[in-house]
């Protein structure tokens, strides 16, 4: 099992570590406001009050011990950036920190930083995406080539099994779960039949994805 960390609990970082939670990993939260701690001290593995700037509090709280740390820090670029620093430092494999902007971004990536994410624009563009294709619910970028999308299955789809509708052989897209009102079918075969109505959760090429988010 992963374990994460995410370092600052503003809006992202405390939805960040609860998404993670609720998916089964293993999360330690962090910051230096005691009320953001016990906000979400419930809903992690692990929530430390500390300042993350101090390399030997990280130390004390395990940041070695997770694959993967997320600098969510937002409002003070400094200490986003300084963090983004120790945290690299002391050898976890997978640095991830939110940029503010373009030059905060270049900064980060001259330090070390593994990815760099901007939820305010991440936000927006999502936003658009979907208000640009109605039946698109959610678009997640796994790297410039490759995304995760949802999609409301139209009568085009409906009433086939996904034997039929063979999108991996025809298209390189995987169904890896179809959502029926309440109840969810992961890793589907290719004997489950698509309803009108049902969403799909698709992974494959951006590209490719985006022409059936169009036809559908």
């Amino acid at each position: 099992m992963k374990q994460f960390a995410v370092i600052g609990l503003g809006r992202f970082g405390s939805s960040v570590a609860t998404a993670l939670a609720r998916m089964g990993c293993q999360v330690l939260a962090i910051d230096s406001d005691a009320e953001k701690v016990e906000a979400i001290m419930d809903e992690v593995t692990h929530a430390i009050q500390a300042d993350a700037r101090d390399e030997e509090a990280l130390k004390a709280a395990g940041i070695r011990n997770v694959d993967v740390a997320i600098v969510a820090i937002g409002e003070n670029v400094e200490a986003n950036i300084l963090v983004t620093l120790i945290v690299k430092e002391l050898g976890v494999k997978c640095v991830v920190a939110k940029a503010l902007n373009d030059l905060h971004a270049k900064v980060l990536a001259k330090i070390g930083a593994d990815k760099i994410v901007f939820p305010e624009r991440d936000m927006g563009v999502r936003v658009a995406r979907t208000l640009a294709a109605g039946n698109v619910l959610e678009h997640i970028d796994l790297s410039p080539d490759y995304s995760i999308v949802e999609i409301a299955a139209s009568h085009r789809l409906a009433g086939k099994t996904l034997g039929q509708l063979n999108l991996r052989a025809r298209h390189g897209i995987m169904v890896v779960a179809i959502k029926h009102g309440d109840n969810i079918v992961v890793a589907p075969g290719a004997e489950d039949v698509v309803r009108e109505g049902d969403i799909l959760v698709l992974i494959g090429p951006t590209k490719v994805l985006e022409r059936l988010e169009e036809r559908e």
